[in-house]
């Protein structure tokens, strides 16, 4: 019998790529280069967990049993946005990857010039889709500058929040770049992974919930739901890329579905380089413990999103 965990993914899966195959652009589309190129690293077999992730933090805010209607199509926006960052960071300027997701990479797919504007496009009609979800305008546009920080480079603050990290995703693949080769300090290593793979994951749950809450037109208790599921998206998005950085270190190519061992081969800040494996996989479980803390006042409508988190830090790959 399929764990809860595994229905659950696969269904988030379906869900969000029926919304992706309506929201892009088909082959035959001229140009066709462009939209091959789009489709070629959106259909290679992500797990959709940043979609999967948002819609259930939208189904634990709504507290129905149910997704909010159209929530979906804000989860294929958060994948598109995803996808634009690996064809980015695969291009030979960046990390210079061939293998992604046990594909080809889109440059070597397509050629740079077209996994560039790949990449572009993408970004582009993420926002698109953003801009045309059916909730309250007001809501639009919270969602807007919550997911538009955390890919942005760390320009500007989320409301109240001020962390002292820069919460962008884009930010933290500069400061990656930047500090590549240089001895990997606790707190260069810390505000790469938040910025670079948190901000991001944290925005999809987050977002999840501003989508929840002007779907459902609540507002009581709206500033202290959003608190609790961005400290949720934090932990649990540090955890993430901190058994990211034991997998690379412990897995094959085969088993990754991308290139093993190129943090160490090329100096990289990495969690364990700092703290060693076994102290790795200890902080991260702490992170996740962190985590269901704070979604703990959600009772069992939380169960979904802390079994998600869960399997963060249980995957093998």
């Amino acid at each position: 019998m399929e764990s809860p965990v595994r229905t659950l993914l696969s269904s988030g899966v379906t869900l969000a790529d029926a919304a992706l195959e309506r929201l892009l652009p088909s082959p035959d589309t001229l140009p066709h280069s462009i939209h091959r190129a789009m489709r070629h690293s959106i259909f290679a077999g992500g797990k959709r967990l940043r979609p999967i992730l948002s819609m259930e933090a939208g189904r634990m805010v709504a507290n129905t049993g149910n997704l909010p209607e159209g929530i979906a199509d804000l989860g294929a926006a958060i994948e598109m946005l995803h996808t634009y960052s690996l064809i980015h960071d695969d291009l030979p300027a960046l990390d210079n990857d061939d293998l992604r997701r046990g594909k080809p990479t889109c440059h070597v797919a397509f050629g740079e010039a077209i996994a560039i504007l790949a990449g572009d496009a993408l970004q582009t009609l993420a926002f698109q889709t953003i801009a045309r979800l059916d909730v309250p305008a007001e809501t639009v546009v919270q969602i807007l500058q919550d997911i538009s920080t955390a890919v942005n480079t760390g320009v500007g603050r989320l409301g109240d929040l001020d962390t002292g990290i820069p919460p962008g995703m884009i930010g933290g693949q500069v400061v990656d770049i930047e500090s590549e080769g240089a001895l990997p300090t606790a707190e260069l290593v810390e505000t790469i992974h938040r910025a670079k793979t948190g901000a991001l994951i944290t925005t999809s749950i987050v977002s999840g919930g501003l989508y929840a809450l002007g779907a459902t037109s609540r507002n009581a208790g709206s500033s202290e739901i959003i608190s609790r599921l961005r400290i949720f998206g934090e932990k649990a998005g540090l955890a993430f890329q901190i058994v990211d950085d034991v997998l690379d270190m412990t897995q094959s190519s085969e088993e990754l579905g991308k290139t093993a061992g190129k943090d160490t081969a090329t100096v990289k800040a990495t969690w364990p380089a700092v703290f060693g494996i076994e102290q790795s996989r200890r902080d991260a479980a702490q992170l996740i413990a962190d985590a269901f803390a704070a979604v703990e006042p959600f009772g069992s409508a939380a169960s979904s999103l802390k079994a998600l988190a869960q399997y963060l830090v249980d995957r093998t790959h």
